[in-house]
């Protein structure tokens, strides 16, 4: 296992971290406990001292199992990530007490990362008016947790904004090659690292359509001269960046935690030549080749007057014909536009066609939208 020292700590990370979001389920849906613990542990193992969950995964079961997992002496082996769940906070008391529970949840003393999940410009705006940073500083002073940062999902002056209001040790972005310009993207990330924050990278392949392969990919996989599996080449392309510190990955097969293990011997910053790297930019193209309607998510739409997150609505739309996933797409849209942002809101006032660069007719493309994903 290769490892990288995250700034502002004393911690050599393993590049490669374990995302414990998509861990196997019973046929119930609840953890597959014997199948997770076994995954968990071989990998920690062979190296991966970086395990993050979250209050929510699993619909609230991803801690407490950790607290089983992480026994027997594992837990000292590796640093433990979780999140404040920052949707359920109404008082300064909450934090406090979300934290306690968290604490006993997973049968720990400490958190050594804990971020604020999934922060946007609003979120974080709620987080700073109930005093969030005096929470996170009372809580490194007393020991609860050691490391703070946050998640995030807005766009990249958003993400400016909330890195330089706290003196934050990490941020963690969604981040691949196909979204170098989307959410915090290339420009957020040079950013935070450039502020001396560590960097950690998740749907580092898009919540797994980036390890699908078509005949198209394959062939221009193959191009590269390497023999790779498309995960192999989407993950490569992350650690290729020495800004970065720990790429997670939500596994949920053990062979998913041996391959992923492989690819991560070769996960040296610098290592990709010029050639490879264009390999990247044909794969893109192809992808982006199949984009049905060119919004460039630049705002000048937003705030629509009735709410409807329309960059979100087309980002989602679009992600459907390139990736040929529309359950993923709409498991996305559902997520991000929510009932109150859906396309199905719009009152065809007509005002966001007449600030749209692209001269995309909105209109339209919002019932498209619809009959997609029927909201």
């Amino acid at each position: 296992m290769l490892y990288r020292k995250m700034n502002k700590t004393d911690r050599k990370l393993s590049i490669l971290g374990f995302g414990c979001m998509r861990l196997p389920p019973t046929a119930d849906f609840e953890i597959d406990e014997l199948k997770a613990t076994a995954m968990v542990r071989y990998a920690i193992d062979r190296g991966v001292n970086y395990i993050d969950t979250a209050y929510v995964y699993h619909n609230g079961q991803s801690e407490p199992f950790l607290g089983r997992a992480l026994a027997d002496g594992y837990r000292e082996k590796v640093s433990l990530a979780t999140k404040l769940p920052v949707w359920d906070v109404r008082s300064r008391k909450d934090m406090d007490r979300i934290l306690d529970e968290q604490l006993k949840r997973l049968n720990t003393d400490h958190i050594d990362f804990y971020l604020l999940h999934g922060l946007s410009r609003s979120s974080w705006n709620d987080m700073a008016a109930l005093n969030v940073g005096e929470f996170l500083d009372g809580a490194i002073a007393d020991g609860r947790i050691r490391y703070a940062g946050f998640s995030f999902h807005d766009n990249v002056q958003a993400f400016r904004e909330i890195v330089d209001a706290y003196p934050w040790t990490f941020a963690q972005i969604q981040y691949n090659y196909m979204d170098e310009e989307n959410q915090a993207g290339t420009s957020g990330l040079n950013y935070a690292a450039g502020k001396g924050l560590g960097i950690i990278i998740m749907e580092p392949l898009r919540g797994g359509v980036l390890a699908q392969e078509t005949a198209e990919t394959k062939k221009l996989w193959a191009s590269g001269g390497q023999t790779r599996m498309a995960a192999e080449w989407g993950l490569r392309w992350l650690w290729n960046r020495p800004e970065i510190t720990v790429v997670l990955s939500g596994m949920s097969t053990m062979q998913q935690v041996k391959d992923n293990l492989g690819y991560a011997n070769g996960g040296k910053p610098s290592s990709l030549t010029s050639g490879e790297l264009a390999v990247y930019e044909q794969v893109k193209t192809f992808y982006n080749s199949r984009i049905k309607i060119p919004c460039t998510n630049c705002g000048y739409c937003q705030p629509c007057m009735v709410g409807v997150k329309i960059p979100v609505c087309f980002s989602a739309y679009n992600d459907a014909f390139i990736y040929q996933d529309t359950g993923r797409a709409k498991s996305a849209y559902d997520a991000f536009a929510g009932s109150d942002g859906a396309a199905s809101q719009c009152q065809d006032c007509g005002v966001c066609e007449s600030l749209c660069p692209q001269k995309i007719l909105i209109r339209e493309r919002l019932k498209e939208v619809v009959s997609l994903f029927r909201h």
